[in-house]
């Protein structure tokens, strides 16, 4: 339980301002859960930014681009066929390393689903997502250094001879 109190500290803070931020300026505050979430997925550190975003980003993308799609193909069956594409193109993605964190591109595809198709509003939100994880997590372990220091006694400094 020690272990996890800075990362709990730090993503509960932000958690609380991201969610009062996006209200007032109008994002999509789940979205950037979600991105969050993925950042952690992916392991964290500058991979889980990379990997996180960059699969979030793409599948979002290739979701958006499904939409485009599907304003044209209204024909029975239309929207399973280009969800099974889709869904193909991301697992294909992730031959490349930085597009590699499949449960990231599905994810991607998923919100901008969920956001009806706001492709700007689902973009900044995954962006700030993201960068909240990776904020979380140096400010996590910086706590949790700070806290494990605490318990440690203070080391004297030895006294002059006079």
């Amino acid at each position: 339980m020690k272990k996890l109190l800075g990362i709990g500290i730090s993503v509960g803070v932000l958690a609380g301002i991201w969610t009062q931020v996006s209200i007032e300026l109008a994002l999509i505050t789940w979205v950037g859960f979600v991105a969050w979430a993925c950042y952690f997925a992916a392991g964290g550190g500058r991979q889980g930014f990379l990997k996180g975003l960059a699969a979030n980003l793409a599948g979002a993308l290739w979701g958006y681009g499904a939409s485009l799609v599907l304003t044209y193909a209204t024909f029975t069956g239309a929207v399973a066929l280009v969800v099974t594409l889709v869904a193909f193109i991301l697992c294909l993605q992730a031959a490349v390393d930085l597009l590699s964190f499949i449960p990231g591109a599905f994810a991607g595809t998923a919100v901008i689903f969920g956001t009806s198709f706001d492709l700007g509003g689902t973009l900044v939100a995954l962006v700030v997502g993201a960068g909240l994880g990776w904020l979380s997590d140096i400010a996590g372990r910086r706590i949790q250094d700070a806290v494990e220091r605490s318990g440690q006694p203070i080391p004297s400094t030895p006294r002059r001879a006079r």
